[in-house]
């Protein structure tokens, strides 16, 4: 997948041996990078809409629900 796709980055996993110090300090980055946004989409979703399964039958209307549970979720974090 990441010779196929510019923007995905994998980690680096040992095959039978250790990492590198190098390895491990992209690996390091990599995984801070990730908590940050998951945090965010953690914040996200307690917005139960957002998370839940949405059976209506308006167009575009999940697009419309999550742009306003992330400006909800940015101005909370603003504000905090």
């Amino acid at each position: 997948m990441q010779k196929e796709y510019n923007n995905i980055h994998l980690p680096h996993k040992p095959k039978g041996g250790e990492l590198s110090e190098a390895q491990k300090q992209e690996n390091r980055v990599s995984s801070q990078s990730r908590v940050v946004c998951e945090h965010a989409f953690a914040g996200i979703k307690r917005y139960n809409a957002v998370s839940a399964v949405c059976r209506n039958r308006m167009e575009d209307f999940d697009d419309h629900l999550m742009l306003t549970a992330t400006g909800l979720w940015s101005f909370y974090l603003l504000a905090a």
